[in-house]
């Protein structure tokens, strides 16, 4: 016979703790916030960064009376210097109003510039005495600030300067406050100095201190995602094997690396854009529900399909580089970075087993464009015969001009039974007319001042992206250039030359051709012929 004592009563959570926004920070929020923007003079800063800080302040997220915004980096510079170098990027002035530059100017004079070099400590304390000053002027109490330091650096950088930050300037005590970092893609070239760099970060700050940026996952169709997915019953019994065939996931850029071709022939193509951009894509559109939206529920069903992902097998890569990469001077006459890449990612899972997940990215394309494709299967027993006409789709164009839409076999109006492909369109230019959709790191920045890391990449998510067979692969050069990408106008394709890392690299060249219509809706992929070179 049960006792009293056996039985005693649990109060449950309620439904606001699901809340994305429902984070613990040891007490009210109410102190001085301090952002330090280090590698304040470099263009990521002075094109994304400081606009999207003006954006947040402009729409209210940043207070006057609690926000002071912090440059650092090693150029001499004064406060004015950087004000005047950011105020183009903020705003063009033939075309602003009275109230725009009004607002310009008050949110510059929120900023302040500290010179200094990332592995000085004198210098960083000079720093944490300027963001004391200004606590002290907001009459913080001690142990209640906030300071969120944004590395808009080099990751080569990125343990000397989270050295000094943890050095000299960290928060005094947890009453409210808390000091965060937020670091830039990529995170590490492959696993090994990806491993290295997170060991390096991770014993200086916990892990809810770290928020490392893809903003990627800051653009509007993207965190639409799961509620596309969980949200509409529709969705729920199509959004699996038995009835989709295909996923593209498909980033495309109509110009070349334009001045960044050093930089860019460090990572290449995969590293640069499939690693991490589209491969936080391929999680969404392939995880499983979470149990609830909160941050840690998502990243754990992001991690546990990236752990089903199959070895990626050579046959299933074509890499590619456009004409003319190699004419910029910052790029070695030798390289073999592919700026195009397609890779075929197989899911070993109950819901995804024979559907291949197809991820395309390429520079010096016809178009710039990046959207996400579901293609579903044929209709079993066509009875009108259309199936030349497509496929079921659902498209989800994230840039440019954010869209979603349906591509559906529906009767060519007129008398005769007939049949067409037609659209049901989502364009939020239209539908949404006049709503401003907020810039990507704007999100990102808010939800980092907020304690919310949905939308940032997990050191155990980050592992097992790097853990993927892709990110040493090259493109193989003989040493009499081919021409790797070139236009056939007479048939409005793009033809790609590219070759798989072979086993043996002797004179044997494996020529894939790669087609890619027009609208980059179809992958055709024609193992033509083995060649022999001298190499």
């Amino acid at each position: 016979m049960a006792t009293n004592d056996c039985w005693h009563c649990v109060q449950r959570s309620t439904l606001e703790d699901d809340s994305p926004l429902s984070v613990d920070n040891n007490g009210p929020e109410n102190g001085s916030l301090s952002i330090v923007v280090l590698g304040a003079s470099g263009d990521l800063a002075k094109k994304k960064t400081f606009p999207a800080l003006f954006n947040l302040y402009k729409q209210g997220f940043l207070l006057e009376n609690e926000v002071c915004i912090f440059g650092y980096a090693r150029t001499k510079i004064t406060d004015e210097e950087l004000r005047n170098r950011l105020h183009g990027y903020l705003v063009k002035d033939k075309d602003a109003s009275r109230e725009q530059l009004e607002a310009v100017s008050k949110f510059l004079h929120l900023i302040k510039y500290v010179s200094g070099a990332y592995d000085s400590e004198d210098d960083f304390r000079l720093l944490d005495k300027e963001i004391s000053k200004h606590e002290s002027l907001t009459n913080t109490a001690e142990g209640s600030s906030r300071r969120l330091f944004y590395l808009a650096l080099p990751p080569s950088v990125y343990p000397s300067v989270s050295k000094m930050i943890k050095t000299t300037c960290m928060t005094k005590s947890d009453l409210g406050g808390w000091t965060r970092i937020v670091v830039e893609k990529p995170f590490g070239k492959d696993l090994e100095s990806a491993e290295e760099l997170s060991n390096q970060i991770g014993e200086l700050f916990e892990e809810p201190q770290i928020y490392r940026i893809d903003h990627y996952l800051g653009k509007e169709l993207v965190q639409n995602m799961l509620v596309l997915r969980f949200a509409n019953r529709m969705f729920l019994p199509l959004w699996n094997r038995d009835n989709i065939a295909n996923v593209q996931i498909v980033f495309k850029e109509d110009f070349g690396t334009d001045g960044r071709g050093g930089y860019f022939d460090q990572y290449g193509i995969i590293r640069d854009i499939i690693q991490n951009h589209l491969l936080q894509i391929f999680c969404l559109v392939a995880m499983e529900k979470p149990i609830s939206v909160r941050p840690e529920h998502i990243r754990d069903e992001k991690v546990k399909v990236l752990e089903s992902v199959l070895p990626i097998k050579d046959e299933d890569i074509v890499l590619g580089q456009y004409e003319g990469y190699r004419d910029d001077p910052t790029v070695p006459d030798n390289s073999n970075t592919p700026t195009f890449a397609s890779v075929i990612l197989r899911v070993h899972n109950e819901r995804w087993e024979g559907v291949p997940f197809i991820l395309k990215a390429g520079k010096a394309l016809e178009s710039r464009k990046a959207d996400i494709r579901i293609q579903f299967k044929d209709v079993p027993g066509d009875i009108f015969k259309c199936q030349k006409q497509g496929r079921n789709e659902f498209v989800i164009r994230l840039q440019p001009s954010e869209a979603m839409y349906m591509k559906l076999t529906v009767k060519q109006p007129g008398l005769e039974m007939s049949t067409v492909q037609s659209e049901l369109d989502l364009s939020y230019r239209q539908r949404y007319n006049g709503v401003t959709i907020p810039e990507a790191y704007e999100r990102l920045i808010l939800d980092t001042i907020r304690g919310d890391q949905q939308h940032f990449v997990r050191r155990d998510e980050l592992k097992v992206n790097s853990n993927q067979s892709l990110t040493n692969k090259e493109v193989e050069v003989p040493r009499k250039p081919i021409k790797c990408w070139r236009k056939l106008d007479m048939f409005k394709h793009t033809v790609i030359y590219g070759s798989l890392l072979l086993c043996k690299k002797f004179s044997v060249f494996t020529r894939y051709l790669l087609i890619l219509h027009e609208d980059f809706k179809l992958l055709t992929l024609n193992k033509l012929e083995k060649i022999s070179l001298e190499l």
